[in-house]
C-alpha cells in the first residue's frame, strides 16, 4: 500500500528494465497511447480551467500532438508505464517564456508544485514531483564531480555519464536524508520557526543526516543542537519525498527528557511548547498556524494531535 504522505503512491511502475534502450523509447513517441509531461525550470504544467475550479490537473499531451515540443527539449525522461502505457517528462527550460509560445500558451500555465501539491490526486502529485526532480538534477549536474568534464544524459535519463572517456564515471540522481520530528513531553508538543517561513508559520524540528550517523543518531543530534533538549524514545514514524529540490524526509517521534528550551538562533527564530488544546484551536493565521497540509510535518502533528496522550 502506498503511504499515505503527499508526493508518494505514484502507482507508477517504474520498468527499470527499460531505461538502457533509448531507440525503445524514441520508438514509443510515435504511439498514441505514450503521454508526455511538460516541466519548465522545475515548474509542472497545469490545465488552466482546473485551476480556476479549484482541481488543478497536469497536462498530459498525448505524443503525437508534441512533436514540435519533443524539438525544444532540454532532456526526455522516461518515468515509467502507467497501466502498461508510456509516460515521459519533457524538460523545456530552454523556452524563455512559454506563455508567449504558440505551442506552449494554449495549453496551460506552468505553476510552482508547492503552490497546488495539496490539491492534487495524490498519484497526481507524487507523479508531478517525480518529474521535478529529475529535471532539477539534470540541471544541477551538467559536469562531473570527478573531473569537471561536461556529463551526458543517458538511461533515458536516470544516468549522467561522464563524456571524459578516462573518467567515464556514472551520476546517479541524489536524494539528501533529513529527519524531521515530533519533539513531545507527554502531553505537549514543540514547534519552532525559522525566520524566513510564511508569516505564522510554524513546524516541527528537522535537519540532515551527517556522515556516520544513525537517523535515530540525527534525530538526537539536531533536537539538542536547536534547543538543547535531550531525547529518548526516538520512533520511525513514516518518510517522505520532498523535491523542493531534493530531500527524502524521514519522520520520527522522540521524547523529551528535560522541558527548559535554549534555542540556537542561526536555526530558529524561535521555539517553544503547544498544547493539544492550543494546536487543535491554531488561528490559522499570521499569529500561528500549523505546518502546510502536504508535508510530513503535518501529518506527525496530526497524528499526535488523535493521540491521547502518553
Amino acid at each position: 500500500m502506498p503511504s499515505r504522505n503527499f508526493y508518494s503512491g505514484s502507482g507508477l511502475d517504474r520498468a527499470e528494465h527499460l531505461r538502457d534502450d533509448a531507440e525503445w523509447l524514441r520508438a514509443q513517441l510515435s504511439k498514441s497511447t505514450t503521454r508526455i509531461l511538460p516541466v519548465w525550470r522545475t515548474k509542472n504544467l497545469i490545465d488552466t480551467r482546473s485551476r480556476i475550479s479549484g482541481e488543478p490537473r497536469p497536462v498530459w499531451l498525448p505524443s503525437l500532438k508534441a512533436a514540435r515540443l519533443l524539438e525544444l527539449a532540454d532532456e526526455l525522461i522516461f518515468l515509467g508505464l502507467r497501466d502498461g502505457e508510456v509516460r515521459i517528462a519533457l524538460d523545456l527550460s530552454t523556452v524563455e517564456e512559454p506563455s508567449e509560445h504558440p505551442d506552449l500558451a494554449p495549453l496551460g500555465e506552468f505553476v510552482d508544485l508547492r503552490e497546488i501539491g495539496p490539491l492534487l490526486p495524490r498519484d497526481e502529485g507524487s507523479i508531478l514531483a517525480y518529474a521535478r526532480g529529475l529535471a532539477h538534477w539534470h540541471k544541477t549536474h551538467p559536469f562531473c564531480g570527478r573531473c569537471g568534464h561536461p556529463t551526458e544524459s543517458t538511461q533515458n535519463g536516470h544516468v549522467r555519464r561522464c563524456s571524459n572517456p578516462d573518467c567515464g564515471t556514472s551520476h546517479f540522481p541524489r536524494s539528501d536524508p533529513a529527519v524531521i520530528m515530533l519533539v513531545h513531553d507527554g502531553d505537549r508538543c514543540l514547534l519552532g520557526r525559522q525566520p524566513f517561513w510564511p508569516p505564522g508559520m510554524h513546524s516541527v524540528l528537522a535537519g540532515f543526516v551527517e556522515p556516520g550517523e544513525s537517523l535515530e543518531e540525527a534525530v538526537i543530534r539536531e533536537v539538542f543542537e536547536e534547543v538543547t533538549l535531550k531525547v529518548d524514545q526516538v520512533t520511525y514514524h513514516s518518510s517522505q519525498p520532498w523535491p523542493f529540490p531534493s530531500s527524502i524526509m524521514l519522520g520520527f517521534s522522540a521524547r523529551a527528557l528535560n522541558t527548559e528550551i535554549k534555542v540556537d538562533e542561526r536555526e530558529l527564530e524561535r521555539a517553544r511548547w503547544y498544547s493539544r488544546e492550543e494546536m487543535l484551536n491554531s488561528p490559522e493565521d499570521e499569529s500561528f498556524r500549523l505546518p502546510r497540509r502536504d508535508s510530513i510535518a503535518r501529518r506527525l502533528v496530526d497524528d499526535w494531535l488523535k493521540e491521547t496522550g502518553s
